[in-house]
């Protein structure tokens, strides 16, 4: 009997951790992993921070070169797959070449949004998603003194502003919404870090829609919005991300927002699972769908699928978590964004240092949220007041001087 055949689509961090996970696990059979960029699979949040302050590539790779190899993991880079062949059971690459599975996960990710306003195609406009795109975002910028317009004022915007302001440039950033990351974290939040960019420097023209671009002989020299216009040497788009479906629709499987799965990751189609940013999984803790385009995301929807493929049962129950670094500002965020929406926040610490932990407290007085700002070693308790869904004493849960570990304990 032939050894089984697990074949992995996509070259992120979700594919990388997939593929790790079956060798730790045990699994000896036959792993092919379809790269469509020519790299091994690496990870994507220091492209926005990190790597494009640094061009450190040692912190972006999921495995060192030589572990694929030590592991017999057959990384085919640079390739890409066209169709998925529910009735052959195998991945169609675009060279028309099949490669045969008995289990599949679909890791593709998602793609950059794009503007579709007149100039948008101009030299001299960057999107993020790729490691060629943040060397090229950081050649565009190292050596400051450049007028740069950030479009955008979600995660990849803002650190993108922090990290090329830090270069010396002249920073701009353009948003529809009226606050930074109110999206993520509500207006109250977002504030916090809107100071924080204010402080360093960075202009924000709030509530403003992007109209066009001014171009000469090809090259952008300005940004055009609805309340007036703006000149330009570099733009940065970081207008959100749409998940990579495309290969799973057109194998007909259900997608909306994502590929839909449930909280083991299975697809409808019998050993096709999806994990990752191009996947629309059930939280089982609450009862919904949930996707994530963050970093453990990434690493929980991964593994779980990669231990199903193995016939494990498990389920991916983590409490969504994330983080950035952004100037003289590290924060770690843990937490259900669906239930932060009823929720009013309790501050422990200083908020004008930008020192502090955030709680978010829904009306029945449960912790469903938590943000640490410069403050370090406590995301575990955060997480753990979260998991307990007890009623806390919120007077208690402010006092910096009462121990998280002693509302864990009560909870």
């Amino acid at each position: 009997m032939s050894a089984p055949e697990f074949v992995i689509v996509g070259g992120g961090l979700a594919a990388g951790t997939a593929a790790t996970t079956l060798r730790e696990e045990g699994f000896d059979g036959h792993v092919t992993l379809i790269a469509g960029e020519a790299h091994k699979p690496y990870i994507r949040p220091p492209l926005s921070k990190g790597y494009l302050a640094r061009l450190d590539e040692s912190e972006l790779w999921v495995q060192p070169e030589e572990w694929w190899r030590e592991h017999d993991v057959e990384v085919r880079s640079g390739q890409h797959a066209a169709a998925l062949d529910l009735n052959d059971r195998r991945v169609v690459l675009e060279s028309g070449a099949g490669v045969p599975f008995d289990r599949a996960l679909i890791a593709t990710g998602a793609t950059p949004r794009g503007l579709d306003v007149p100039g948008a195609d101009a030299d001299g406009i960057h999107y993020l998603r790729t490691i060629e795109d943040s060397r090229a975002v950081r050649e565009a910028t190292e050596a400051g003194d450049r007028r740069v317009v950030v479009v955008g004022s979600g995660w990849i915007g803002m650190e993108v502003a922090a990290t090329v302001r830090g270069f010396g440039n002249d920073v701009t950033v353009v948003s529809r919404s009226e606050v930074p990351l109110s999206a993520a974290l509500g207006d109250e939040l977002g504030e916090v870090f809107a100071r924080l960019h204010l402080d360093h420097g960075v202009r924000l023209i709030r509530g403003a829609r992007v109209t066009g671009f001014r171009v000469d002989s090809g090259r952008v020299v300005g940004l055009a919005h609805d309340g007036g216009e703006i000149d330009a040497d570099v733009v940065v788009v970081g207008a959100g991300a749409i998940p990579l479906t495309g290969v799973a629709q057109e194998a007909g499987l259900q997608v909306r927002d994502g590929i839909l799965v449930d909280a083991g990751m299975r697809t409808g189609a019998h050993g096709v699972f999806a994990a990752g940013d191009a996947a629309n999984p059930v939280h089982p803790v609450l009862g919904r769908r949930l996707r994530s385009e963050h970093w453990a995301n990434a690493i929980g929807t991964a593994r779980t699928a990669a231990l199903n493929m193995l016939d494990r049962g498990a389920e991916d129950d983590d409490v969504p978590y994330f983080y950035t670094d952004q100037f003289d500002l590290g924060m770690e965020f843990s937490g259900y964004p669906p239930l932060m929406r009823d929720a009013h926040v309790v501050y422990r610490g200083d908020v004008a240092a930008r020192e502090f932990v955030s709680f978010w407290v829904s009306p029945i007085g449960r912790v469903v949220a938590g943000m640490n700002v410069n403050v370090w070693n406590v995301n575990e308790q955060v997480q753990r007041l979260i998991r307990a869904a007890a009623p806390v004493d919120e007077a208690r849960l402010a006092d910096s001087d009462v121990p998280l570990g002693d509302l864990v304990a009560e909870a």
